[in-house]
């Protein structure tokens, strides 16, 4: 048995969880904040049978899209000594999902 840990997007939580219930797959899904422009995602935890496990990921990659969002430049200069700042916008990459597989060794449901 292992223990997928995905880390996703807001954005794309609900098609992600959407896509994991319709296939039967059991999973707890937490509100979680990280990455660069600390925004907001959603942390699922899915315990699977090893078999289970490709698909699982399959799923949460087709669902996870990678995509470009324009912010101020003034947010990537935080802490600039210089006290200057730039009144342009910057192109950064966001979303996708972060995907962790653990071993589980022991499993208990009461």
């Amino acid at each position: 048995m292992k223990l997928i840990i995905a880390i996703v997007n807001n954005d794309d939580a609900h098609f992600v969880n959407t896509g994991l219930t319709a296939e039967g797959y059991q999973i707890t899904k937490i509100s979680s904040t990280g990455g660069f422009l600390l925004n907001g995602n959603s942390t699922f935890f899915v315990g699977v049978e090893d078999d289970r496990v490709d698909r699982a990921i399959e799923i949460i990659k087709a669902h996870s899209k990678k995509r470009v969002k324009n912010i101020p430049a003034a947010a990537m200069q935080m802490g600039a000594s210089n006290g200057s700042m730039a009144s342009v916008n910057a192109d950064v990459s966001v979303g996708g999902a972060t995907v962790f597989i653990l071993d589980v060794e022991k499993f208990m449901h009461f």
